[in-house]
């Protein structure tokens, strides 16, 4: 029988505290999640009122959107017999159909809060110095293969009882990380200013002409809420894979190193 090797006892190794987030980044870092689960859902009602992407109209269901499509297989595969099933994304993602009203007024009100708490994480970011982990490097590509490695195989190696070491990270963040926190910015700033082309197409023409036309704002727009919003769960996923002491580093800003480790976590 193979004798599983064991892991090196540190327990007497003395520790390093290390500062990791500025206190602007950790406050407006916890503000955003509500602020983008508020921003999706007023959103929502109002792409019911013009949804971008159509088709021709169902004779059957007589729908031209796709989200109602997905909506109506989805309560069907329920047995959603409430309300009209095409409605059940709007219903239970959304503030709702025929809310348009309703929604543009909270939609912007959460707009303004989104920006001002952008500027915030921006400031955060510059006094802190976090600015340079974000920045791309020419090891990413062969760093991220490992990482993603890694990840797959922490599952597996948990439930064989295998060790499963984490990958030397000699950064603040590993590549697949600093790709993720590099590309959130850039859609934030996406989605603001091609929110602005579409509120403003007249007295900002020359913001809309940037995304050639209003409809293609209008895409860009819905293209960057996907980003954000499909970045939330595996954000969540790949943080409690790293460990604890990952999570606490944003709630309190510190992180702690045994010195034999300090260069193989990140």
């Amino acid at each position: 029988m193979p004798i599983r090797p064991q892991e090196p006892d540190r327990s007497h190794e003395p520790v390093r505290v290390v500062a990791k987030h500025h206190a602007l980044v950790r406050w407006s870092h916890w503000v955003n999640v509500p602020l983008l689960f508020g921003l999706i859902a007023t959103g929502l009602s109002i792409y019911w009122a013009a949804p971008v992407f159509v088709h021709p109209r169902d004779p059957a269901t007589h729908s031209r959107d796709y989200l109602a499509d997905i909506g109506a297989a989805i309560a069907r595969g329920l047995g959603d017999r409430g309300g009209e099933p095409r409605f059940w994304i709007y219903d239970h993602l959304s503030l709702g159909p025929r809310q348009l009203a309703a929604a543009l007024r909270l939609h912007w009100a959460l707009a303004y809060l989104f920006m001002v708490n952008g500027t915030l994480y921006l400031i955060g970011l510059v006094a802190g110095g976090g600015w340079r982990a974000l920045l791309p490097r020419l090891s990413d590509a062969r760093d991220a293969l490992a990482m993603i490695r890694f990840y797959l195989g922490v599952v597996p190696m948990a439930i064989l009882h295998r060790p499963w070491p984490h990958p030397p990270v000699r950064s603040k963040y590993n590549a697949l990380q600093r790709a993720a926190y590099f590309s959130m910015p850039l859609a934030g700033l996406l989605v603001v200013l091609s929110g602005w082309a579409m509120h403003k197409p007249v007295q900002l023409g020359w913001l809309e002409r940037l995304f050639v036309s209003y409809d293609i704002a209008r895409i860009v727009h819905f293209a960057c809420m996907l980003v954000l919003a499909s970045f939330i769960v595996p954000h969540v996923v790949l943080v409690v894979a790293d460990g604890w002491d990952t999570f606490r580093s944003m709630v309190v800003g510190w992180s702690t190193r045994v010195r034999g480790e300090e260069h193989g976590r990140g």
